[in-house]
């Protein structure tokens, strides 16, 4: 009986938010009779006079904590309120400074040093120094699994969780399976390059000069957790794996200073006297929102546009809408619009469409023959139409996944549909025409939508490759004891990447983010050719993969070379089929400015302001 009246609720909710969609379709229909141009937003509405911004992220933040800050509406707020050590360009997703002026790393990367602004104070007045991030991260490992996606600090040394760390789970039907960080430390990887940023000696000095001296009585070191305060300015941190995008994490919302030991956030979560450090501070906490108002203490105030910002709480997709076409709050996201909604909303030009950093795929149980041999793999990956699948049995609501990283690199070759390819990397591999090829046991959650999708991909490994195979459905809480049975060949999963660092969100995906090669191999690239990686020869009754260690009781046998996974290789060497990225939503009115939404979902209410002289176009 609930599961009927939960489907009976569903139904009514879509409904009520189509029917808002489809009474402003008659409206502007009507409207047509009468002037022949075409409404090209969903809502129009006047411009306040003043820099003041109405946004409806989703429900009531539960706390102001940073370290819980897991998705929005919480890390809208956190943004706003607290600046890191970076930030995120909303437009290119490249880490920008922000509490640290610049920052240097050693030349393998497990060394990052990040000189702090003089000028930065918290809203009380104080200085922000680097003994509050030593302080705030410390008490991320302290929190233990309370802390927002605490996989994202198991890279520094110290902080990584004795047991497999599970990344919390997505409203878009994600499943998240433990993910840890590869146990090697990698020192002097070849190739490293230094920042730009990299200070010189003289910087360095004035900045010891000017700021406090780091006396042993001033200096706040946590040398076994990897974070070093060595001065009022200068923090050091010092990671287990080399990451050349660590300033990219470290603008996460959980890595934020926090004012004092963070005491405060477990007795008064939503304190509207909460200090804080960023362009804006909390004035109001209301039954229907925050109040957040322009910072007077901030560093950089006078770039801050805006005055006011209030976060307008909505507890239902259509509730925001119908408030959005009111006039009533300036911009919608967080809101979970139903496919018909998204459709009749595609037309406006103050709707918006983003791919989410997330990706669903199917793991690869490569300890299988055949699936241990890559060529099988790479003819599985490539007779997909994800076109079809994401147009078809997803309604167009997701991307197609071509790699494995939504915001990766767009230089790295992407998978495409090849079935011809596929179709010779098979027979190469000792099926032709699927010949002797074993059924595919594929496992998917039970979820209508996943079901679906598996059955759709085995009807294309059919259709192309002649290949047969077994969906089998399993409970959530079942999936886990499956993998670690291994009996499956391919198991359905779906991860989060709150990051635009490569090596954290290979990490999540693969489990680790190394690779275990020859010494003479390190230096080559993998090529285009199915016959060869890293110059080697691909040989399916081949002991382990070609990531794999050397055999150490051969003679002569030199120890392999560590190296950091990239995504081409993880695309090279397929021990995951991705398959589509999830899309995120949003309406913002035409007068909004600066307002960028991205795959992190991370808007900069910093670049934010309001065009109060804007006009609609005649």
């Amino acid at each position: 009986m609930p599961d009927r009246n939960k489907i009976l609720d569903l139904r009514k909710r879509t409904a009520t938010l189509v029917s808002v969609v489809v009474a402003v379709f008659f409206i502007t229909s009507c409207t047509q009779i009468e002037q022949p141009t075409t409404e090209p937003f969903f809502s129009g509405t006047k411009p306040p006079p003043k820099q003041e911004f109405r946004w409806s992220n989703g429900k009531m933040p539960k706390s102001f904590d940073p370290a819980r800050a897991a998705a929005a509406p919480e890390t809208d707020i956190v943004r706003a309120v607290f600046e890191g050590l970076t930030e995120i360009d909303a437009k290119t997703l490249e880490a920008v400074p922000a509490a640290a002026e610049k920052w240097s790393s050693s030349d393998d990367l497990r060394e990052w040093t990040f000189h702090l602004r003089k000028d930065a104070r918290w809203s009380n007045g104080k200085r922000l120094t680097a003994e509050n991030f030593v302080i705030a991260w410390q008490r991320l490992g302290t929190l233990g699994n309370k802390t927002a996606h605490r996989e994202l600090i198991q890279n520094i040394v110290g902080l990584k969780a004795e047991k497999p760390v599970a990344a919390p789970a997505d409203s878009r039907d994600f499943q998240h399976d433990p993910v840890k960080v590869g146990e090697t430390p990698i020192q002097n990887l070849s190739g490293a390059t230094k920042r730009q940023e990299q200070p010189t000696a003289d910087q360095t000095a004035t900045d010891l000069d000017e700021g406090v001296p780091p006396r042993q009585d001033r200096v706040t070191t946590a040398k076994k957790m990897g974070i070093e305060a060595v001065s009022d300015v200068i923090l050091k941190v010092t990671l287990e794996l080399p990451d050349k995008d660590f300033p990219k994490l470290v603008a996460n919302p959980i890595f934020r200073p926090v004012y004092g030991d963070g005491a405060d956030f477990e007795t008064q979560p939503l304190n509207p006297k909460v200090v804080t450090n960023g362009p804006f501070a909390v004035t109001e906490v209301a039954k229907d929102g925050v109040t957040l108002t322009r910072s007077d203490k901030y560093w950089d105030k006078d770039a801050v546009k805006l005055e006011q910002v209030q976060f307008v709480q909505k507890e239902t997709a259509e509730a925001a809408l119908d408030a959005y076409k009111k006039g009533e709050i300036h911009a919608v996201t967080n809101a979970d619009f139903e496919p018909l909604a998204l459709k009749l909303l595609a037309p406006f030009d103050d709707f918006r469409r983003t791919t989410h950093s997330a990706v669903n795929f199917y793991e690869v149980n490569t300890k299988n023959a055949p699936f241990n041999d890559r060529r099988v793999r790479e003819a599985l990956a490539t007779s997909i139409d994800r076109d079809r699948l994401t147009d078809g049995e997803l309604e167009g609501s997701t991307q197609p996944a071509a790699g494995f990283l939504p915001l990766g690199d767009k230089k790295v070759s992407r998978l495409v549909l090849d079935i011809e390819k596929a179709k010779g990397l098979l027979e190469k591999a000792g099926y032709p025409n699927g010949e002797n090829f074993p059924q595919i046991r594929l496992v998917v959650n039970r979820n209508d939508t996943q079901q679906r999708i598996a059955r759709s991909v085995a009807r294309m490994w059919k259709t192309n490759l002649n290949l047969e195979t077994l969906v089998i459905v399993k409970e959530a809480s079942e999936i886990e004891a499956v993998k670690t049975s291994g009996d499956y060949d391919l198991i359905r999963r779906g991860v989060v990447l709150p990051t635009a660092d490569e090596m954290v969100s290979l990490t999540a995906v693969f489990g680790t983010a190394v690779k275990t090669v020859k010494s003479t191999e390190t230096e080559a690239k993998p090529g285009e050719s199915d016959t060869e990686l890293f110059g080697l020869p691909l040989d399916k009754d081949k002991k382990g993969g070609p990531f794999e260690p050397a055999d150490s009781d051969a003679p002569n046998a030199t120890p392999p070379a560590i190296v950091m996974l990239t995504e081409g290789d993880a695309i090279y060497e397929l021990n995951a089929i991705p398959l589509y990225f999830p899309m995120s939503y949003s309406l913002v009115k035409p007068f909004v400015k600066g307002f960028e939404m991205n795959g992190l979902d991370a808007a900069l209410l910093k670049d934010v302001s309001i065009d109060s002289n804007w006009q609609p176009k005649q």
